[in-house]
């Protein structure tokens, strides 16, 4: 039995018309064309070509071989394309962590929507968490992250800029009033981070600039602010698209300069150009005008 892998010496040669031009096509050497040529001769048990001071010619048995073996060809270049087609083809489920009120906001949109359609057979888990998941070691696929995001290990596009500022509810507001300088929020309840919340950026800051405030509440997520806010309890720092979505509340400070940061869709480096991390990665970066507002307000 012959080798298949022969017939591509045998084709080189009838469309070149010597071993040096068919091992040049090739990338091999002259020889190996030779060689291999002749191999397949041998198996079949006739003669495909025989050489002439011009170069070499198709014998009458191998001019009726060359249209079957052009057959083959385009047989394992369709297979070929087929089984790449298939390793490619986004499938199966991508994972994005995003804070748990982005998650709500897209919800609402038509994005998710839009997606799945260019790839109905890709599904969309979100893991919400304010806490950074750790994309390296695989706790989800893609991150839509603000802030200090990390050290350089992880790939991203910018998307958006993340601003933060100060706010209350009216009943809060009509009870106590409300601070007009950042020196003023020691006067007022605040609401405070705790938990996976108290490194984060906007906790920092309050320690820092009302080190001696009393905080009514301690919270470890977004959504946990937004209800004490909503509650009356007291002045809380927010993202300013999810403050500004809430009819109860009111900002009474900033956009925060200390707090701006970047908003990032993010992925490990290895798992960047897999297919399913692809696809939502680059729809991502495609669909960023629509985004913006979802992020930013």
């Amino acid at each position: 039995m012959f080798d298949w892998n022969d017939l591509k010496y045998f084709l080189a040669l009838t469309r070149h018309g010597s071993t040096l031009a068919a091992a040049r096509a090739l990338g091999v050497d002259a020889s190996t064309v030779q060689r291999r040529i002749a191999e397949l001769e041998r198996c079949i048990g006739q003669p495909l070509v025989r050489r002439e001071p011009t170069g070499y010619r198709l014998t009458a048995f191998g001019e009726a071989m060359r249209a079957r073996a052009e057959g083959v060809e385009q047989a394992v270049q369709g297979f070929e394309q087929q089984v790449h087609a298939a390793r490619d083809e986004a499938v199966g489920v991508v994972r994005v962590t995003c804070p748990e009120p982005i998650v709500l906001r897209l919800k609402a949109s038509t994005l998710i929507e839009r997606f799945h359609a260019l790839h109905p057979r890709l599904r969309v888990e979100f893991v919400m968490s304010d806490r950074y998941l750790d994309l390296m070691k695989g706790e989800a696929d893609i991150a839509l992250r603000s802030g200090d995001t990390d050290a350089g290990e992880l790939v991203g596009r910018k998307i958006g800029d993340s601003y933060w500022a100060v706010f209350a509810s009216r009943r809060y507001i009509e009870q106590h009033g409300q601070p007009t300088a950042i020196e003023q929020l020691a006067q007022h309840a605040l609401i405070g981070f705790d938990g996976t919340m108290a490194s984060h950026r906007a906790a920092q800051w309050l320690a820092r600039v009302a080190p001696e405030a009393r905080v009514v509440a301690r919270n470890n997520s977004v959504l946990g602010l937004v209800y004490s806010a909503r509650a009356g309890m007291g002045l809380a720092p927010l993202p300013m698209p999810i403050g500004a979505a809430e009819p109860e509340l009111v900002r009474v400070l900033g956009p925060i300069d200390e707090l701006t940061r970047i908003w990032r869709v993010l992925a490990a480096p290895e798992q960047r150009h897999r297919p399913h991390v692809a696809a939502f990665f680059d729809f991502i970066v495609e669909e960023v005008a629509a985004l913006r507002p979802i992020l930013t307000g």
